[in-house]
């Protein structure tokens, strides 16, 4: 039976389109899309379960997304030929729509749902990433899974003053604006992306541009879904709710909330307040009731708990730990802090700490992307780990978890675009969260800064970070947009905007809007904020090192980069790498010689300059070529009846015949040279007779005028 097959098409305004298919593929799922644009094309599946399991209080929503390797015509690389855990990329792009569709879900709807994207065919000219929240939403939108309205997802970039959606890699690469935005047609969501230092004004602009192309791509979900035809929403169990109970919590707990927010305290210190109050609060009731009702007891004192907590900040300005709004918690930090990294640092705000270390390396630790999308080596690159004690908790490791890639790609972005361009050597940075209670990646950034700095690497400006977060009251209108939140701050409030820059403009950002219809006033006055908050943590820790130290330390490797001629790559590797071999092991650093460009790059890496000078002199001396016509200070090394062998550097010797030392004739050649003297000579080239290096003394010699030969007298016949 051939199937009933529904498309929609997408005008993206400059010739290019995207068209989302349905009724073709994967029919057992809930729903299905296939979203193309150009030859790439993304399967999009999703299926959610029509009950929710028992004990079950969140909605279990899988987001996963993979490129195959087919679709790039590829294979997997390494021994084992098929695709298996998600690359750092791949996990970035969950995370992506993720963060946009999670919200978008009714809060009492708990059945498990998974939404799964694949790149099944992969166009060089389209970055697929783009089009997954396209993909996603739109599955939602043809299915009966509760869903409050259809999102996207789009790329858009600033090129030569010009935004443009959903860009090619080779435009993005030259691009000074880098943002993937989702929203619904209301609301923006998620930003996310990284800019070479502008403004908050022109990060605003992009995103604009970017929510009108959103617009566009909901408005064709949702006439797709009227040609498949709409489906009713399906029923699920919705919890009980007891108006009685609840109002007897608020009465109990409210106030009290309200007065201890009020009074600030620390996080170890409020939870105990807290957890007393609910303690008081259970002892209200009997055996028989906290058993009938232990769970919406729990749900109606975190309401409560909520409530106070957000009605202290927009009534009183003040904050859990006693701050205004404005406020950033204190901060102090250190460089040189451990003795044996190349560079390290400690950064604390708060009750949040960061540990960074810096390690200086070659080439081949280039961290190495090997995708069906792209290929290619990362010079700079950061990795952020998140233990559990650092938030006071004990829980198992289950590898690096899908938050910890997010935050430290979040920072990497932050921090790579002040790498500069000619440094030598491949730089990775580790951030070991300590303590957390509020933006770890930001405490990450500025750590990561001091750490550089203390390793002595050129940083052409030094970037901080800052969280920000918004409390606002849809009945009211009132708002707050807080600066530096808190961990609960995060958890209670509307908004987690995290911004990056240098004093002269955004590197990097990342923001999550729980709430529908958020202004772009308010965006622009947490933006600006932000930049006041960011200045005055950069002035902070501008008194713990101020620029980048001059030399790397004196046990971190020196990198030396020398460009020899293609031709002399062998010569110095030497037959089964002897030569290099035994250059590395006589001078203990580490040699990597790359081709590039029809030249060879050499870089020597070591701790001790004086072997580093020795072993560019081997090369030197392997890599010399004399210059037909030039002069050369030279040593004789060797006396022969015919001439002296001479050396114009080790290794590279050539003979001096005994014609070519001087130009009166020379019975021995001891009369001229000996071996040890140094004496100049001219390089003549290749002698076309013996094939040979023809040097010459005489040549630099001034010439003896000619003796004229004595005339004969003529004889007379």
């Amino acid at each position: 039976m051939i199937p009933k097959v529904h498309t929609e098409i997408i005008d993206l305004g400059d010739g290019r389109t995207i068209s989302i298919e349905t009724g073709k593929l994967a029919k057992q799922a809930d729903a299905s899309v296939v979203v193309r644009m150009g030859d790439s094309m993304l399967l999009a599946t999703l299926v959610s379960a029509k009950s929710a399991n028992e004990g079950i209080d969140f909605l279990p929503l899988t987001v996963d997304y993979r490129e195959k390797f087919a679709a790039a015509g590829r294979y997997p690389g390494g021994f084992f030929k098929r695709e298996a855990r998600p690359s750092t990329e791949e996990i970035l792009t969950m995370r992506l729509v993720d963060r946009v569709l999670r919200p978008l879900f009714p809060k009492n709807y708990h059945n498990e749902t998974q939404i799964m994207i694949q790149l099944m065919s992969h166009d060089e000219n389209v970055m697929p990433d783009a089009l997954a929240g396209l993909a996603a939403s739109a599955c939602l939108a043809l299915s009966d899974v509760p869903f409050e309205a259809p999102i996207s997802e789009v790329r858009v970039i600033r090129l030569d003053g010009e935004f443009i959606i959903n860009p090619t890699r080779e435009q993005l690469e030259q691009a000074d604006i880098d943002l993937m935005v989702g929203a619904s047609a209301d609301s923006v969501a998620m930003v996310e992306g990284e800019m070479q230092e502008v403004s908050e004004a022109e990060m605003v602009e992009a995103i604009k541009v970017a929510h009108d192309a959103i617009k566009i791509q909901c408005e064709a979900q949702l006439r797709l879904a009227e040609k498949v035809g709409l489906k009713e929403t399906r029923e699920y169990a919705e919890p009980e709710e007891n108006e009685e109970l609840e109002a007897k919590v608020s009465d109990f707990v409210y106030n009290k909330i309200y007065e201890i927010t009020k009074q600030g305290s620390s996080k170890k210190e409020r939870g105990e307040k807290f957890s007393t109050i609910k303690e008081e609060l259970l002892e209200t009731f009997s055996e028989e009731e906290l058993e009938e009702n232990a769970e919406l007891i729990g749900k109606y004192f975190n309401k409560s708990h909520k409530k106070a907590v957000r009605d202290v900040v927009l009534n009183e300005g003040l904050r859990l730990d006693g701050r205004k709004t404005t406020e950033i918690r204190p901060i102090w930090s250190e460089v040189d802090y451990l003795p044996s990294t190349h560079g390290s640092a400690v950064f604390t705000r708060g009750e949040t700490q960061a540990l960074a270390t810096v390690t200086l390396g070659t080439s081949r630790e280039a961290n190495v992307i090997d995708l069906p999308t792209y290929q290619g080596e990362e010079t700079f690159y950061l990795h952020y780990n998140f233990p559990p004690f650092c938030t006071g908790e004990a829980r198992p490791l289950r590898g690096t978890s899908r938050r910890e890639i997010g935050h430290g790609n979040l920072a990497q972005r932050a921090l790579k675009i002040v790498i500069p361009e000619d440094c030598p050597y491949t730089v990775r940075v580790v951030s070991e969260v300590l303590e957390s209670n509020g933006s770890s990646s930001m405490a990450t950034v500025c750590a990561g800064t001091l750490a550089l700095m203390d390793a002595g690497i050129k940083i052409t400006k030094p970037v901080t970070g800052i969280a920000m977060g918004l409390i606002s009251d849809e009945e009211t209108g009132n708002f707050a947009v807080l600066s530096d939140i808190l961990g609960d701050e995060d958890h209670l409030g509307d908004m987690d905007f995290k911004v990056t820059g240098t004093t002269d403009g955004i590197t990097a950002c990342q923001m999550d809007i729980k709430v529908k219809g958020l202004s772009y006033e308010v965006l622009e006055q947490a933006l600006n904020q932000a930049r006041d908050g960011r200045l005055h943590i950069m002035n902070e820790i501008m008194g713990t090192i101020s620029e980048p130290n001059e030399e790397v330390k004196e046990h971190a490797p020196k990198m030396v980069k020398v460009t020899i001629p293609e031709e002399f790559i062998g010569a110095v590797i030497g037959p089964g790498g002897k030569v290099i071999q035994e250059m590395q092991k006589e001078s203990d650093t580490v040699i990597v010689i790359e081709e590039e460009d029809g030249k060879g790059i050499v870089e020597i890496l070591g701790t001790d300059q004086a072997k580093i000078d020795s072993v560019i002199q081997q090369i030197e001396n392997i890599t010399f070529k004399p210059e037909v016509g030039s002069a050369y200070e030279v040593k004789v090394v060797k006396v022969l009846d015919f001439g002296a062998v001479i050396e114009f550097v080790k290794g590279k010797e050539s003979l001096l015949h005994i014609s070519e030392l001087a130009w009166e004739r020379t019975e021995n050649v001891t009369d001229i040279v000996n071996v040890g003297d140094i004496i100049d000579v001219k390089y003549l080239g290749i002698d076309p007779k013996t094939r040979k290096q023809k040097v010459s003394r005489k040549a630099l010699l001034p010439r003896p005028p000619r003796k004229e030969k004595p005339q004969q007298k003529k004889e007379n016949k």
